[in-house]
Parts: structure tokens; sequence; C-alpha cells
């Protein structure tokens, strides 16, 4: 594999909306992607991407009507990279409190939850949390030999949400977020998955250098 347009990544379609803009950043760093529900071409693609806005149990029952949840845990299972985005990130998680409780696909150990009605001193904590926020590395954490790796710490990137993952292990914790004072994790790390809380393809030049660095992470296959 010499160049990047050798690698196929297979954006999930599961009715979820976000796939166009995903669709664009990938061939903006020059990846051949293709917007599929077709579990063949999960399977044979380099690396997949799972994108999404929306409810998390409306999410899950998409996946399961569309016989995906097992070609996407069969897919993690093979160790090919793969990319979870908003919506993406949280399906991976155990379970999420939104309108009840659901199932999720169960990759990574853990909750999806709210943010709370009030801040730590009592304000009002406005939700959904929408528009530009830092994202910083925790405590012991580099970004070395991720998708993060070319950025500044606290750099800035685009949210839309009113949930947020709660991993049981700190250890995937990529990087976190402040908000309302709230500390969240907004992105993790775990073997070949990298998934995170923003949306980094509306994300301007920060955003559109995480693509890149993933797309040479698929080469090297060291994500």
């Amino acid at each position: 594999m010499d160049n990047p347009n050798d690698i196929t990544v297979a954006i999930i379609d599961y009715e979820t909306g976000n796939l166009f803009s995903v669709e664009h950043a990938c061939e903006y760093v020059g990846l051949s992607a293709a917007i599929t529900s077709d579990s063949t071409v999960i399977m044979d693609a380099d690396a997949v991407i799972l994108p999404g806005v929306g409810a998390f149990g409306g999410a899950m029952e998409n996946l399961k009507r569309l016989d995906l949840e097992f070609p996407l845990k069969d897919f993690i299972a093979t160790g090919k990279p793969f990319m979870g985005v908003c919506l993406g990130l949280q399906l991976l998680f155990s379970e999420s409190e939104e309108f009840g409780r659901h199932k999720g696909l169960g990759i990574i150990e853990g909750a999806v939850v709210r943010f709370p009605a009030q801040t730590a001193v009592g304000g009002p904590v406005k939700v959904p949390h929408i528009g530009w926020n830092r994202i910083h590395k925790p405590s012991g954490k580099d970004w070395d030999n991720s998708p993060l790796r070319n950025l500044n710490e606290g750099e800035f990137m685009y949210f839309v949400h009113s949930y947020y993952p709660e991993p049981l292990s700190k250890d995937v914790i990529l990087s976190i977020t402040d908000y309302e004072g709230v500390q969240f994790c907004s992105s993790i790390s775990q073997k070949n998955v990298f998934a995170c809380q923003f949306h980094p393809e509306k994300s301007a030049k920060a955003g559109l250098e995480i693509y890149k660095q993933w797309a040479g992470l698929i080469k090297t296959r060291i994500i």
C-alpha cells in the first residue's frame, strides 16, 4: 500500500446522517471512501468509520435492523483501524441513559450519560453543548501514535451533543474537555479503535489533520 489512495474506508450508513461531510474529509486526505451498509464491503475495507448524530436507542435499533451490529463487532475484532465520530463514539459503549436504558455495542466498557442540569456552584448547564471547545491531554497521557499526535494541547474542536461517555477504565481516555465545569472524555483509544465525541470533519484545519494522521496510521497499522 504505497499511497493513501489505495486505502479503502467503509463509512457506515445506518440512517443517522453526517455521512457526506465524513466522506469529503476522507477524500480530502486521499482516502478512498464508500458509504455503505453492506457487510461484505465493510469486512473487505481497510478501515471503517461509524459516524452519526441523533438518539442512541434509535441508532442501535437501526444497526440491528440493518444487520450491522455483528459485522461492526467482527470488523473491530480483525484489528483493522476503526473510527467512531460523535454518536459513533457513544454506540461503542456498554449502554446509554438517553431516553431510558439502551444497550450499546459493548466494545468499550462504560456508560453514556447526560450533562447534569446544574454546575457544581448551582448555575444551569446549557444543553446541548454546541460549538467550539478545547481538547486536552489527560495527566500522564500523550498523543503519540494516535490520530491526535500532530495537534497542539488545548486545540479547538467542534461539538454538538447532550450526552457524553464515561469509560470504566481511564486508560482508554485519549482527550478530555471541560464544559460548564464538567470534565468529560472527548476521545478514546483502545487497540485499533479511535473515537471522538467532537466532529473532526467540521473542525477546520485541525480536524482534517486528524483524518490525515488516521490515514497514515492505517497505512502503517500503528493504530
